[in-house]
């Protein structure tokens, strides 16, 4: 299969997701180059090579990394102070490659061999615990980085990635199916009067409502959000 320009561009990055090129993944940030809409200096992590081998295949000139994005650096990696860690678990969810382990209430743990130094769990910790030690020295960038690693990283994002819309999508279903067995219960109420059958359908229209905002979430079209008075 014949790869796009993006797909080559995706190829060349480091895949730590750390978004500091102004995207929220390594992939969108090489579909804006790919447009024209990104510059190819804008990923630390890649470091001048990477700017290097962006250059070679897309003919743009080597400029150096964009300050606004940050600076080329020893590569660092994540390490918990489990004296502090509360287990909250703000830094699973944050971590884009799942490198940390643990449990809601328990400590956690940083996975070094898996950490691709992206930051990204350092700000959500609401008590400091984690900090990012330098583990390569004077190497910086693809010199502080292999192939191989990127790889890795990339392979475990997807599978991240996969893994949490299953878990969407399971989710979704099974509030569907509470809804649907909410709806036939309300609608298997007895009525008397006016004023129940105006109950019963008040919570008719409440639990339709709530059906097909799930149904457009799941097709991808959100709706706007409700005005509040």
């Amino acid at each position: 299969m014949t790869k796009t320009l993006a797909d080559q561009i995706e190829d060349l990055l480091p895949q730590t997701q750390c978004t500091k090129c102004g995207y929220p993944a390594c992939r969108p940030y090489a579909e804006a180059i790919a447009r024209g809409d990104a510059g190819i200096n804008q990923c630390p992590p890649g470091g001048i090579e990477g700017v290097r081998r962006l250059s070679a295949l897309t003919g743009r000139p080597v400029i150096p990394i964009n300050p606004a994005n940050g600076v080329e650096r020893a590569r660092p990696v994540a390490f918990i102070d489990e004296s502090l860690c509360i287990g909250c678990t703000l830094c699973i969810q944050a971590c884009p490659v799942d490198a940390i382990i643990g449990a809601a209430k328990q400590m956690h743990t940083i996975l070094p061999s898996l950490c691709t130094g992206c930051d990204l769990c350092v700000a959500p910790c609401p008590v400091d615990c984690i900090s990012m030690i330098p583990v390569t020295g004077e190497l910086t960038g693809w010199a502080a980085w292999t192939q191989e690693q990127a790889d890795a990283a990339r392979a475990r994002h997807d599978f991240r990635n996969a893994r949490l819309q299953r878990e969407r999508e399971e989710n979704d279903a099974r509030l569907a199916a509470k809804a649907i067995e909410k709806m036939r219960a309300v609608t298997a109420e007895p009525t008397n009067t006016a004023e129940e059958l105006a109950e019963k359908e008040r919570k008719r229209a409440i639990i339709a409502a709530a059906m097909e905002r799930a149904r457009l979430r799941a097709a991808g079209n959100a709706p706007p959000p409700e005005k509040k008075d």
